[in-house]
């Protein structure tokens, strides 16, 4: 599997298994059949609440550690203290230490709020801290290089934030990644070209979509797919490797999991093709949580 280098000279590979979304019994399965498949990069978090599962699996698999690149992340109650947050997702885990830990939200919720994740206010809106915001928590986060954490870096953050967080004067450590949603739909060129000029690896989250995703059913996709002889799938992981990002689609069918994994070499005309699809199908978000009033996307750019 090919890998990109990331800005403290460790090698991600760039395709990855996602488990959003895979309940604890799922994913020890799919991990598990994932990495003796040859899959070598795992993305997890804490607020997916299978750690442990995956932890287990990991474990089971008898592959040696050092060959292993495992992704987690800070949840937003966690703000004020990253390294609490870190040493639970560990404990979890069964590991010493992460490969990547990620910023999840750049936004701060309440640690004692009505809910240990979602904590809300009266008014349903989400419970988040004041006086407080991810420059704080990017300042702490700092500290848990080389003490759990290889490298570390941040999660849905646009260009306007990750400006915002390289500008403060506390920021000593350019995040080593970057995990968004993108695919044909929300393609986000000058993130991805913001990125590469920081050094900052892109990785994409939901790359095909939403779950039934009408990308899959795509004439011009569909098309580039019967050229290559592959599924629509197989095209749209491609391309995510094409244009120089880490990919990570979720799964935890077997079939599924193996036909991830096939990718193929895009040729430049047909990777252009894809780059341009959003003129033509529209702009799509489908990740965009209520955080008012904080605002986390500021374009879709």
């Amino acid at each position: 599997m090919a890998t990109l280098k990331l800005n403290n000279n460790a090698e991600i590979p760039v395709l990855g298994l996602g488990t959003w979304q895979s309940s604890p019994e799922e994913v020890y399965n799919a991990v598990l059949h994932a990495l003796k498949l040859g899959y070598r990069h795992i993305d997890t978090a804490f607020a997916y609440g299978n750690e442990e599962s995956i932890g287990k699996a990991i474990r089971d698999s008898g592959i040696p550690r050092e060959q292993l690149f495992i992704t987690t992340k800070l949840w937003c109650t966690f703000h004020k203290n990253p390294s609490d947050g870190l040493k639970e997702s560990l404990t979890r885990l069964g590991l010493d230490q992460v490969d990547l830990y990620l910023m999840h939200w750049p936004v701060p919720l309440n640690p004692n709020g009505n809910d240990p994740k979602f904590p809300t206010l009266p008014d349903g809106n989400r419970d988040i801290v004041q006086g407080w915001n991810f420059i704080d928590t990017w300042r702490e986060m700092q500290k848990l290089v080389g003490h759990g954490a290889k490298a570390i870096g941040v999660s849905n953050f646009d260009v306007y934030n990750l400006e915002k967080l390289l500008q403060a004067s506390s920021t000593t450590v350019v995040p080593a990644a970057n995990q968004v949603e993108l695919h044909p739909h929300l393609p986000q060129h000058k993130l991805l070209a913001y990125c590469k000029e920081k050094g900052i690896v892109l990785e994409a989250y939901s790359p095909l979509g939403s779950t039934n995703s009408p990308l899959l059913t795509e004439p011009a996709l569909v098309k580039i797919a019967e050229k290559y002889h592959v599924h629509t799938a197989t095209v749209l992981i491609s391309w995510a490797i094409w244009r120089g990002t880490v990919v990570l689609p979720k799964s935890v069918t077997p079939k599924r999991i193996e036909s991830n994994f096939e990718v193929i070499k895009l040729e430049d005309e047909d990777g252009k093709i894809i780059d341009n699809l959003y003129k033509e199908i529209g702009v799509r978000r489908i990740i965009s949580p209520n955080w008012y009033p904080e605002v986390v996307f500021h374009s879709d750019d």
